[in-house]
């Protein structure tokens, strides 16, 4: 069977044109009464088969955390996705919180019924993006779920009115009939009593990269860059980790092999670079039977690759516009199938108009990138990857001079095999993304780890079967230089799923069985979280929580 069936769900995925990863990752179920209810379901006896209906979609991540202070709400965006007509609307900020938050949230309710693939979506305020998402796939009878996401790092973009774009792709005919309905609000949660600060996460202002060049304030002293890379829009680079070398027999090829690196650039000059996240979408690896209850990590909030641009600070505070770009490496000539909206995050010094300085040093390694390909009634594609980047430099502010060195290591190594005619296909894949920034004092280092392993086998019955397992993984500390720890957190986001059914028949006569459990652990200085959700069938089985 050709790539283009087995992996068909995947294909179908439509990108919809056009974070600083924090507390609260997407479609946690809060503990209300519903959520209660959910709880009390965990104890049902599964169905032997999928029917028309199951469980509303949710992960095993956390709510945001949210203040007791007095809130304020307010409706972003409500429509009804049925083509590739954005809404468009208006942003007034509230009134009765203030203008300096404690905290920001953004929550979108959905809701789709009938039959549909999975969508992508984005949702922009004043040209920032402040959304990227992507919607499970729906049962006959209709599902509901939902994001929450911390958005107080956008407080400088919401404290004024803003035109406000959301579009979530979307083809609705007499086969896929599924119309995608959602709410956005943000509430507001103001300032804790005697408190006027804004918290330190949050910039003095936020830059969209909506043009070629831009030009920042001149007392500019800490930069961050925010990128939400995806690759998707219906080829094959939505499953990018996949691809092999010209020389082997496989339906998605590129010339570098499956090794990506999403980079930015100031002035045409390397200045960050990271791991892409190997996101699996609700329809992905040929069997949606897997997500239909809980989604990979990161499916419904896609998280911004992060690069701290500091180093780079003095050279863009000559008030002259420079080109700050994004690109991702290993993508074939002249394919598309990325998405990297970008943000820029300004920190101001109140106590100078310009901040001078000077970019001391930008040394990076050869870019690695090696494929062997291994002919055989199993063909096997054997690739690495890696790449190490140290940017550093200092700035002359009115607390004195301040030097930041950023070092970031990447590493990649999978093993890819398959039969003729992808009948059956298999991946063994396992991405690093090493960072160190040490600013004054303070130094904060971060290990990220991700990790695939699954296959899809298709019987010579036409019973599809995909077997897989995912990993998002980072171990976060902040040291000062003699040697106090000033803060440190582990996360560990685990999913496990096996499904079949039978290919190539109507969908009552599919006899689905999956099975897909989520272990969400987050322990550190700010406490401890670990919750397990499992289902069968569409059946919640187990929720479970540890801390």
């Amino acid at each position: 069977m050709r790539r283009h069936k087995i992996m068909g769900a995947l294909g179908a995925l439509v990108l919809a044109a056009a974070a600083l990863s924090g507390a609260g990752p997407a479609a946690a179920a809060p503990d209300t009464p519903a959520a209660q209810g959910a709880r009390a379901q965990a104890t049902a006896t599964p169905p032997a088969e999928f029917g028309t209906d199951w469980h509303d979609p949710l992960t095993a991540a956390p709510p945001v955390a949210k203040p007791a202070t007095r809130s304020c709400e307010v409706t972003l965006a409500e429509a009804q996705f049925r083509d590739f007509t954005p809404y468009q609307g208006s942003y007034t900020p509230p009134t009765g919180c203030g203008t300096s938050w404690s905290k920001v949230v953004l929550r979108l309710d959905g809701k789709v019924k009938g039959r549909q693939f999975d969508r992508l979506g984005h949702l922009s305020v004043g040209g920032v993006e402040v959304l990227r998402t992507s919607t499970p796939e729906p049962s006959p009878d209709g599902i509901t779920w939902s994001v929450e996401k911390d958005v107080t790092r956008y407080s400088p973009t919401l404290r004024t009115p803003q035109p406000v774009e959301m579009l979530i792709g979307n083809v609705v005919d007499d086969t896929y009939t599924g119309v995608i309905d959602v709410k956005v609000t943000l509430t507001f949660y103001a300032a804790e009593h005697g408190r006027t600060a804004r918290p330190a996460t949050v910039p003095d202002r936020v830059l969209p990269l909506t043009s070629p060049t831009l030009t920042t304030p001149r007392n500019t002293e800490r930069i961050l860059a925010e990128v939400y890379a995806t690759g998707s829009g219906g080829g094959c680079e939505e499953f990018w980790y996949l691809a092999t070398p010209e020389a082997a027999p496989y339906s998605c090829k590129a010339a570098e092999g499956p090794h990506r690196e999403v980079r930015i650039a100031v002035d045409g000059q390397l200045a960050g670079i990271a791991a892409p996240f190997p996101t699996v979408w609700t329809g992905g690896w040929s069997n949606p039977f897997l997500w239909y209850v809980t989604p990979a990590p990161r499916a419904f909030d896609v998280q911004p690759v992060v690069y701290d641009l500091t180093p780079f600070a003095a050279l863009l505070n000559d008030g002259l516009a420079h080109r700050v770009e994004v690109s991702v490496a290993g993508v074939p000539a002249g394919q598309s199938g990325w998405s990297t909206p970008a943000n820029l995050l300004l920190w101001q010094d109140p106590g100078r108009a310009v901040v001078t300085g000077a970019l001391t040093r930008a040394e990076q390694s050869e870019p690695a990138n090696s494929t062997v390909f291994t002919p055989g009634s199993q063909n096997r594609v054997d690739a690495k990857g890696g790449h190490r980047l140290t940017t550093a430099g200092y700035l002359n502010t009115s607390h004195g001079r301040v030097t930041t060195t950023v070092t970031r290591t990447l590493a990649s190594t999978s093993a890819h095999r398959w039969t003729e005619g992808e009948n059956q296909d298999a991946l063994a894949a396992d991405w690093s993304d090493d960072e160190s920034v040490t600013s004054g004092r303070t130094t904060t280092s971060t290990r990220r780890a991700y990790s695939m392993n699954g296959e899809t086998t298709l019987g010579t019955d036409n019973r599809l079967r995909t077997v897989i397992s995912l990993g998002d993984r980072a171990d976060t500390a902040s040291v000062r230089d003699d040697g106090t720890r000033l803060s440190w957190s582990r996360l560990d986001d685990r999913y496990t799923g096996d499904a079949a059914y039978t290919s190539g028949v109507p969908r009552d006569q599919r006899h689905a069985v999956g099975t897909s459990t989520e272990r969400y652990r987050l322990t550190g200085s700010d406490g401890c979280y670990d919750r397990t959700v499992a289902s069968a069938q569409g059946t919640l089985t187990q929720d479970l929580r540890r801390c």
